[in-house]
């Protein structure tokens, strides 16, 4: 992932590789691979072009602002290049559920927050010119210093899961260069014999 540019591309991003060894991700079961389609954009909104051989990044989701990537199942992919791309794909299928409904409590609490105050205040939510009535920095300040307080233990227990996603990942991705690596020598041995 490091190892990756990002190429804007008609409203997605191409994560192309710097090097063979960060392209072993991808989606899809196997019948849709097959066809050619990619099952893991359904819904995404865009959908990379057939011939590509490179991770995509979609727009941001409206739900939790993250952006989706679609990856690119190589046809040769071994065991270990399947379970890493599947443990990437569990990993943002995980940051996409936490971070959609951490908002949308976000967004409704915060609405709930401002009801209640203009309300004590006796305003109503939109003012004469109709114009959403707001609250000030400080009034808002209470809203997400108890908001946060309120969701310590998710946050907490979110940051302990991605840790250990990503270091699985990290170490799955290390077996990965390790077993090319090793590839690539044998190769590189075998063409010095000839």
């Amino acid at each position: 992932m490091a190892a990756a540019r990002v190429l804007q591309a008609g409203g997605c991003y191409r994560r192309r590789p710097l090097s063979s060894a960060s392209s072993s991700a991808s989606s899809g079961s196997g019948r849709a691979a097959e066809r050619g389609e990619r099952p893991d954009s359904v819904g995404l909104g865009f959908r990379p072009p057939a011939h590509s051989h490179s991770d995509w990044i979609g727009p941001p989701d409206r739900h939790s602002n993250l952006r989706p990537v679609i990856f690119y199942v190589p046809p040769e992919e071994s065991a270990l290049e399947r379970r890493l791309r599947e443990a990437r794909q569990e990993a943002q299928a995980s940051n996409q559920r936490f971070w959609a409904r951490h908002n949308r409590a976000f967004r409704q609490e915060k609405e709930e927050f401002i009801y209640s105050r203009l309300k004590a205040k006796g305003l109503e939510m939109r003012d004469e010119s109709g114009q959403k009535a707001t609250l000030n920095a400080e009034e808002m300040a209470d809203f997400y210093k108890d908001f946060l307080s309120k969701n310590l233990k998710k946050h907490l227990q979110y940051n302990r899961d991605w840790y250990k996603r990503n270091f699985r990942i990290t170490f799955l991705m290390g077996q990965v260069a390790l077993v090319r690596a090793l590839r690539w020598l044998r190769r590189r041995k075998k063409n010095v014999e000839q």
